[in-house]
């Protein structure tokens, strides 16, 4: 079944019915399986209509029953034959309304209406027995007349692009009950295996990337050598060094951590290798280093490619020899210390623009780790989400709480860039607006996930200008963004567009959307 409250969140399909009211004076109407309209607003003013006779007809009770009545049985009888499209008389008779079957599988789901449309003036008898009928329905004369007056005449040449828009219409509501049906399908099979916990130390997870980092740290937990960490900002990188350190035979020892990208060169150069008295203004008595502290234990130094050049060298000597020399002093010290550095820099890159020592980039990433981003893992959302509300509500003291469907599904929706932290952060957010509600619906999400599925592709698709140039712009723009959605397979998308697959591949040709083609394209532009 259609969820049809959705559909109006579907920017693509709000975007579709605003180019045929804006083109062809048209309203769209969705009825489902059994013919009853599901989008009427009964609190929508007659006149933000743009069908002239749907302004009409819904601008007066009794006229609105007759107008409802004659599309549900309409309906009906198109689900009743074999053909997608069907076109009938309206119930003023001077009208055509275009029917646009919803199947999936050959499955009747609901139908898309298109109404009005006129393919020709009307004749003057028409007139009279369309204002009678009006009249009958308590329609006065100048609102029929008013009617009348902007009605738009759709030629022979319009209505090929007019056929088609509706139809696509039918298209994208299948490709999205298809979608959601999918995702349903997925968030309920994640979530009946919510109750086996997936962790390593702290981390949480149960997607394949999470399970080959979990391998490897089991692997080298009893090793001494360097481990570079690296991934996005809010990956959670710190707790993967700490998983290290408390899973080593050093977990007893301290572990300490150091941020490069929080100092100065000279402010580093005390952080990590302490300092004697009276080797600066200030420094009124020796100091130790984070490397002194760490001792026997384990240093984490976050943001390593944020390290100065001149820092760069000391650390490589350290890690090399094992000694260090305190700012200001001349004797130096002997530590013992495992590092684990952490980046969300590509280092490599670094080492060839000649921004990172490259004999420390490889003493450094003896072992590497890349932690995956969150939305390469989704399938850990709804572990993740889970910690987070229960950790919440049991540190607030408050009720158990639950979330939404729609609310899960737009964590899924999003792309979370700022990955683990910042989806910790919005559902400690979402703890304290719901406050005694136990059920935490969308409206509470932060407008850029709430929103981010209606940032549609579609968004910058013109509605001015020559019909055919904005035809062409839709097509093309429909075509980019399914090649993207099904990974470029061209019999997938030709399906779920309803074309043969040889006039798939011609388009894109015409619109030069090839896969290498559009690649090069899209890097041109970036440089």
């Amino acid at each position: 079944m259609i969820n049809w409250e959705e559909l109006k969140h579907i920017h693509v399909i709000r975007k579709l019915e605003e180019i045929l009211a804006q083109w062809f004076n048209t309203d769209i109407f969705f009825v489902d399986e059994r013919g009853v309209i599901q989008n009427f607003d009964a609190d929508r003013k007659s006149k933000e209509y743009k069908s002239p006779l749907s302004a009409a007809f819904l601008g007066r009770e009794k006229a609105r029953n007759h107008l409802f009545d004659f599309l549900k049985q309409a309906s009906e009888k198109s689900f009743e034959n074999d053909r997608v499209r069907n076109i009938v008389k309206g119930p003023a008779g001077i009208e055509n309304v275009l029917i646009s079957k919803i199947t999936d599988e050959n499955e009747i789901l609901g139908a898309v209406i298109a109404y009005s449309y006129v393919d020709k003036e009307a004749s003057s008898d028409s007139k009279s027995k369309l204002k009678a009928h009006l009249e009958e329905l308590g329609l006065d004369g100048e609102q029929f007349e008013s009617a009348l007056s902007r009605l738009n005449v759709i030629s022979e040449a319009q209505r090929k692009y007019f056929f088609e828009l509706v139809d696509l219409v039918a298209q994208e509501i299948v490709t999205f009950h298809t979608e959601i049906s999918k995702r349903d399908e997925k968030i309920n099979d994640l979530n009946s295996q919510l109750g086996n916990r997936y962790s390593y130390h702290s981390m949480i997870g149960k997607s394949k990337a999470m399970q080959e980092l979990y391998s490897l740290l089991d692997k080298i937990k009893i090793s001494e050598s360097t481990v570079l960490i690296q991934g996005e900002n809010g990956t959670g990188k710190e707790l993967i060094a700490k998983a290290i350190h408390f899973n080593s035979p050093r977990k007893d020892a301290q572990f300490v951590t150091v941020n490069c990208s929080a100092f100065n060169e000279n402010l580093l150069d005390s952080e990590l290798f302490g300092h004697v008295r009276g080797a600066f203004t200030g420094a009124i008595r020796d100091r130790k280093g984070v490397f002194e502290t760490a001792d026997a234990g384990t240093l984490f130094l976050d943001e390593v490619g944020d390290m100065p050049p001149a820092m760069q060298v000391k650390l490589l000597r350290v890690l090399q020899e094992g000694t260090l020399t305190p700012v200001g002093g001349t004797q130096q010290i002997k530590v013992n210390v495992r590092v684990l550095a952490a980046t969300n820099k590509d280092l490599k890159e670094m080492v060839e623009e000649g921004t990172f020592r490259e004999d420390l980039y490889y003493r450094i990433n003896v072992i590497s780790l890349v932690v995956p981003a969150l939305r390469e893992r989704k399938e850990d959302i709804p572990l993740l989400v889970e910690h987070f509300l229960s950790k919440g509500t049991r540190e607030k003291n408050l009720s158990e709480k639950s979330f939404a469907k729609r609310t899960m599904e737009k964590f899924f929706d999003y792309q979370w860039p700022g990955n683990i932290r910042e989806l910790e952060n919005e559902v400690e957010r979402l703890i304290v607006l719901s406050g005694p509600e136990q059920r935490i619906d969308s409206e509470l999400l932060s407008p850029r996930i709430r929103d981010w599925a209606d940032k549609s592709k579609l968004a910058g698709v013109k509605t001015t200008g020559k019909l055919r140039d904005m035809i062409e712009e839709l097509e093309k723009t429909l075509i980019r963004e399914g090649l993207r959605r099904t990974n470029w397979n061209k019999s997938k998308l030709a399906k779920d567009l309803g074309i043969s697959r040889a006039g798939l591949i011609m388009k894109v040709e015409k619109y030069n959307l090839d896969k290498r083609k559009f690649a090069r394209n899209k890097a041109g532009e970036a440089a």
